[in-house]
């Protein structure tokens, strides 16, 4: 934080584990980042990364790009399958003792799912006003009442090496000058050309203001999705903005609708299957969910969709 230079590493399961591959110098000063999630990259257009950098009046996206020749094709080695947006499992197996994992889907344009996620936390608070007597372990018990997929699919391509090494089957050894050689290098790497550039103005986000400088340190200041990004403001009563990352440009002057948390933002994260659900940590040792409703904040949200207590 506080630099203007973003600095992009590969992480490896073998020493090293951290390499940096490249570095990309921006116009302000950094004051959180966060990275979109990977179905939301251009594949097509070789984009491995995509990050938001924070500013004190801006949120500049950053993308980093492996030059190929040919970018009419998909490239399987850059995108090994990642995490679905279908979540393995329930609130009630998940206490039960289920640990399933999220299946894996292909970042392949043609071989992505369609299927889509909504929380059925909304029917869940409703059932809990009715019934005011009820504990707060029996609102725990209620659960979240969506079934799990009836299959995972395949890691696939995610086990690809991320070095480049000459393996037993191969039927030749690596010489000792060659060995001597990678220690100097270091081992190949196929995001080792990768290029961070700023994107163009018009995809930026200006005119921040009131930003929170009292988030703690283990919170990122900031979180996003494919859709949108929450920050935390000044304000008093723990005031949140939502922005629409389909609506860049610079920011009215006027007030903005946001979200009145009630009490100080300590830490916050979108729902990794629910574009449209924020969770907020607050000071109170309370989490609350939002529900931002479809399109964007039209009017200020002063009702959490349900609190969690510890």
């Amino acid at each position: 934080q506080g630099e203007n230079l973003l600095y992009c590493f590969e992480v490896a399961p073998a020493q090293p584990a951290l390499t940096q591959v490249t570095q990309c110098r921006t116009e302000g000063s950094t004051r959180g980042l966060a990275a979109v999630p990977r179905l939301a990259l251009d594949v097509m257009a070789c984009e491995v990364l995509r990050v938001l950098q924070l500013t004190d009046t801006a949120l500049v996206p950053v993308s980093y790009l492996v030059p190929r020749k040919s970018t009419q094709e998909f490239h399987e080695d850059l995108f090994p399958d990642c995490a679905g947006t279908l979540p393995a499992t329930g609130a009630q197996a998940w206490w039960a003792g289920d640990s399933q994992q999220v299946g894996r889907v292909s970042l392949h344009p043609a071989r992505r799912s369609t299927e889509t996620f909504s929380s059925p936390v909304i029917a869940c608070t409703q059932l809990q006003a009715a019934d005011a007597s009820s504990t707060d372990a029996d609102a725990d018990r209620s659960g979240s009442g969506y079934s799990s997929p009836s299959s995972l699919a395949s890691p696939g391509s995610a086990a690809t090496s991320l070095s480049a090494s000459t393996g037993p089957s191969s039927g030749f050894a690596s010489s000792p000058s060659q060995k001597s050689l990678q220690s100097i290098l270091g081992p190949s790497s196929r995001f080792r050309h990768t290029q961070g550039r700023v994107l163009h103005r018009d995809t930026h986000l200006t005119n921040l203001r009131g930003l929170s400088l009292t988030t703690p340190g283990e919170c990122d200041g900031f979180c996003a999705n494919h859709q949108r990004v929450a920050l935390p403001l000044l304000s008093a009563g723990g005031q949140i903005a939502v922005l629409e990352l389909s609506k860049p440009g610079r920011l009215p002057d006027a007030a903005m609708p946001t979200i009145q948390n009630g009490v100080a933002v300590a830490d916050l994260s979108w729902d990794p299957f629910d574009p449209r659900r924020l969770a907020v940590a607050g000071e109170d040792a309370k989490i609350r969910l939002w529900r931002i409703p479809e399109g964007g904040l039209r009017e200020t949200l002063r009702e959490p969709e349900a609190v969690l207590r510890g």
